[in-house]
């Protein structure tokens, strides 16, 4: 049994400093001439190098080469060695960079090790990019580590999370989707972009090909980017922004048929750029992302997709509530209730069911883009909570329905008035999920999954990002089918804030952090813990006995000096 631990400090520090040394290269003069050491045309690799996707005995290596000013092909040769020195060569092989990709090239490196790490790199004669370490899949692993990650938006700060994972002791990186960002230079989260350098290109929102190839390009430029991917092997699912904000099977909020085309062309275009710039295992079918990773007996990584391909159109909070009138909450209610509502769609769905059934591992780890766990308020709350409306009145409303369903939680049973019982009571006062885009707006399809782990008994985590804030919550039954059920405990969510994204503490800006903090761990009843002010990243490390989340913060993202901590750890037993 190998004790399968992180990269050496040696390792590790090499890959670092050769990185960061690249970046450097790339940013200045030094690599704008085509002409390499022996007088031939040199490629430019101006966005470092990446890994993706590894198995036991192979892994996806990733790189962009560019002729200055050309379209021309560039021929590349690789290898994969055990050694800095490239000397204990254990794969090697040819591929190409060309138009048709966007210039980016990627190769399924085969022939490895499992649990083994590697050195890799491109090579166009005597012209070489970037030094990268990635490793393979471990056999029979004692210990693995993964940090997660969700929301990077480039406008919106530093990628100082990026450069903590690579400085932490992490294995792999899991990131749970968007990657980047589809709006224009005036969309979310660029206020502060001109100020901080990072302004969106292209300037407007984008729909075709050439438009997502550039954002991509942009996101990769970053420095802490390119250190990260050369430092670990990355496995990752896309969330919306990828393609257009709260994305589903049809279409998506952020975009509009009559001004910006047939739906299907902007996600095929921006799917296109995705496959193109990450080192992802791409088939025929780039719509179909889902994939299962196997880490010996210890634990089955399974990365879902809740975003594109099959999940039902989202309903709207304020007609499930009842703010818009009768015949809209009656409409709403009927689409939340339906037990044929998918977010998974039948067709992954069953592919993960058939995972859990054949896994043998002790873990059994969903990636999943949005939060499975219940974020239920009551329906009193949420009526009377309007983030648009900041008037003191409103916001008196707000926190006057808090007051008294905290008030009546807290009082004894035997003390409570007939009104207190009343909002306890959820068939008189609902129970209604906050956020209508995650798992909260697909209650049957969640208590069908959440079945099916209960039903096999398995081990099961969590891991989702999406909102930008910290969660960790306990995954419980609803009892649909059975009401006796409601509440039975079927395993865990560990939830990544963002990279750099803005959370809560904005959308509710009325209130504090704090303030926000006590609302959600005095309302919601699954929930364990939560933050509402901080950007970072979540360290998940398993073993035969617990699955143990660190999440670690970053001090901000809009100052190039800042502080790193580890902010909260919680453990689930085996």
């Amino acid at each position: 049994m190998e004790i399968f631990v992180a990269a050496t400090p040696s390792r590790r520090e090499f890959v670092l400093r050769a990185a960061g040394l690249s970046a450097v290269l790339t940013s200045g003069a030094l690599l704008s001439g085509c002409l390499g050491s022996g007088g031939e045309a040199a490629p430019e690799f101006l966005y470092g190098v990446a890994s993706g996707d590894p198995l036991a005995d192979r892994v996806i290596l990733w790189t962009h080469a560019r002729f200055a000013g050309s379209d021309e092909p560039v021929t590349l040769s690789f290898e994969v060695s055990t050694d800095a020195a490239f000397t204990q060569v254990r794969s090697s092989g040819t591929v190409f960079a060309s138009a048709a990709t966007g210039h980016t090239a990627k190769v399924d490196a085969t022939g490895l090790q499992p649990g083994m790490s590697y050195f890799y790199r491109f090579s166009h004669g005597n012209t070489r990019s970037p030094v990268g370490s990635t490793r393979t899949l471990p056999a029979n692993p004692v210990q693995v580590q993964m940090a997660v990650v969700s929301c990077s938006n480039f406008p919106a700060g530093f990628f100082h999370v990026y450069a903590e994972i690579a400085r932490s002791p992490a294995q792999y990186l899991i990131h749970l989707g968007d990657y980047i960002y589809e709006y224009g230079v005036d969309g979310y989260a660029s206020a502060g972009a001109a100020a901080l350098g990072r302004v969106s290109v292209p300037a407007h929102e984008l729909l075709t090909l050439a438009d997502y190839r550039q954002r991509h390009a942009q996101y990769k430029s970053d420095p802490d980017s390119k250190v990260l991917h050369a430092t670990m092997p990355l496995i990752a699912v896309w969330d919306d922004h990828e393609v257009a904000n709260d994305g589903y099977l049809q279409g998506a909020q952020n975009h509009d048929p009559a001004t910006e085309g047939a739906w299907e062309a902007r996600r095929a275009a921006a799917l296109q750029a995705y496959h193109e710039w990450l080192p992802i295992r791409s088939g025929s079918d780039r719509l179909r992302i889902f994939r299962s990773f196997q880490f010996g007996n210890l634990l089955s990584l399974h990365m879902l997709d809740t975003r594109l391909v099959g999940r039902d159109r989202q309903i709207l909070i304020n007609d499930l509530a009842g703010a818009n009138g009768a015949a809209a909450q009656a409409s709403a209610m009927a689409a939340y209730t339906s037990p044929g509502r998918q977010l998974l769609g039948s067709e992954q769905l069953q592919w993960l069911q058939g995972q859990l059934a054949a896994s043998t591992a002790t873990w059994q780890v969903l990636g999943s883009q949005v939060l499975m766990g219940r974020m239920e308020f009551p329906a009193t709350v949420l009526t009377a909570i309007n983030p648009a409306d900041t008037s003191p009145a409103a916001q008196a409303a707000g926190q006057q329905a808090i007051n008294d369903f905290l008030t009546a939680k807290a009082t004894p049973a035997a003390q409570r008035t007939p009104a207190q019982v009343a909002l306890l009571d959820p068939r008189i006062n609902p129970r209604l999920g906050y956020n209508l885009d995650a798992w909260d707006g697909y209650i049957a399809a969640r208590e069908t999954l959440l079945g099916t782990v209960a039903q096999l008994r398995r081990r099961l985590v969590c891991l989702a990002g999406d909102t930008h804030n910290a969660w960790h919550s306990n995954l419980t039954l609803m009892g649909l089918a059975n009401p006796a059920l409601r509440g039975v405990k079927v395993g865990e969510e560990f939830a990544t804030c963002s990279v750099s994204s803005p959370g809560l503490e904005v959308y509710l800006s009325a209130l504090s952090p704090v303030q926000i903090k006590a609302i959600f761990e005095g309302v919601v009843d699954d929930l364990r813990w939560m933050d509402a002010a901080n950007r970072g990243y979540l360290l998940m490390t398993f073993s035969a006995s617990e699955a143990r989340g660190e999440w670690f913060f970053v001090s901000s993202v809009t100052a190039r000096n800042y502080t790193t901590w580890l902010a909260h750890s919680a453990a689930l037993p085996a």
